[in-house]
């Protein structure tokens, strides 16, 4: 094989060996069976919760085990094809396989990146909240393409969607938006979004057809599992009803439905306006509480603790990542160097490469383009 199909083959191999290591290969099959046991056991479901959790956390072993095996084997089958396209002097079996070949290279490192994502709560459902900075009208619309833009990439994944509360602008797009993105590993991927999200454009509001620089921040914080104990006293909140404010048409509350909690020793204040106000205090609460254990993993994780502490005003000198549209096209990421001229996808919701980017740099330490500067 030629020396750039080698390199190939090593870097699958490299991916898979951090699959094992993921999933503790020497014991995985032992716990699949214990797993397997306990399903067999008819007084499992006695206990709903504990059920769906151990049945969860079968499904994902199951798919991990899946995911190294078939990788390993569609890698056996390129080397095979490669090799006998080789002994048949038949070039274009060979350049089909190697073809297929860089392809599972490319989804073995997908795989590999997902591995990573074992963080205490990357696995959780996640809360997604934007909020327009500096800018006016201009951010205020910049607010609704970014939260349209999550809401692509969401599906795209197969995630469920959930709009939580939402306050239009006085002219156009949002000033503030909070959506709940329910799937495996969602706050895992999202994490590594918080931050100061800058655009510059032409304007749409300006009649001169200037380029105009706009602000919005997103935060997105875990949601909590109800196994873990957030402790809220009621004597360190304040709740408010009020009458939501909306487009119109069915979305518009005849009652003060819509519910503000603050919580009054870090100033968190959470809302939730979509549904009954029996309905959104309880979702409110589950918000606040997850507000709260976000900013206690932060308190144990020192570079998360950095970069929310980092994000400060939704303005210059803050911003995480760029996205140009005039005078040319990129997104950058001004963490990992990451950048792409593909502007259009990436506001369509294509941003595995850049979360990807984030991800790794989290685990390795440093960029990709440092990364590929040693090389």
């Amino acid at each position: 094989m030629r020396a750039e199909v080698q390199n190939t083959v090593s870097e699958i191999e490299k991916s898979l060996e951090l699959l094992r290591q993921r999933m503790d290969w020497e014991t995985a099959q032992f716990r699949l069976e214990e797993f397997n046991a306990r399903v067999e056991d008819p007084t499992l479901w006695d206990d709903p919760e504990n059920a769906q959790k151990l049945m969860r956390e079968r499904q994902a072993l199951l798919d991990s085990i899946k995911t190294h095996d078939d990788i390993k084997q569609e890698m056996t089958d390129c080397i095979d094809l490669i090799e006998l396209g080789e002994m048949e002097e038949d070039e274009e079996v060979v350049q089909d396989a190697e073809k297929a070949l860089m392809d599972l290279a490319k989804k073995a490192a997908k795989k590999e990146l997902e591995a990573l994502l074992n963080g205490e709560a990357d696995a959780n459902d996640t809360f997604l909240e934007i909020n327009s900075g500096a800018g006016g009208t201009e951010s205020c619309d910049w607010a609704s393409m970014l939260a349209r833009m999550y809401v692509r990439w969401a599906e795209k994944k197969g995630y469920k969607v959930e709009l939580q509360s939402m306050s239009p602008g006085e002219e156009a797009g949002i000033k503030s938006a909070t959506y709940k993105i329910s799937g495996h590993n969602a706050y895992g991927w999202l994490k590594s979004e918080s931050g100061v999200h800058r655009l510059v454009r032409i304007s749409p509001y300006d009649s001169a057809a200037r380029r105009h620089t706009s602000f919005s921040s997103v935060w997105v914080y875990p949601v909590v599992d109800d196994n873990i104990e957030i402790e809220v006293n009621p004597s360190d909140i304040r709740i408010d009803t009020y009458r939501s404010s909306g487009a119109g048409g069915q979305h518009v509350n005849t009652t003060d439905s819509a519910v503000r909690i603050t919580h009054i020793p870090t100033g968190v204040v959470v809302t939730s306006s979509e549904k009954s106000q029996h309905q959104n205090r309880d979702i409110a609460m589950k918000a606040l509480k997850s507000r709260l254990y976000q900013m206690e993993l932060d308190r144990r994780n020192a570079d998360i603790n950095a970069a929310h502490e980092a994000k400060g005003d939704a303005g210059w000198g803050n911003q995480i990542r760029s996205y140009v549209l005039q005078p040319y096209q990129m997104v950058k990421d001004l963490r990992t160097s990451y950048e792409t001229s593909d502007s259009a996808g990436v506001l369509d919701g294509d941003l595995d490469g850049l979360m990807a980017a984030t991800l790794a740099m989290d685990v390795s330490g440093k960029s990709r383009a440092e990364a590929q500067g040693e090389d």
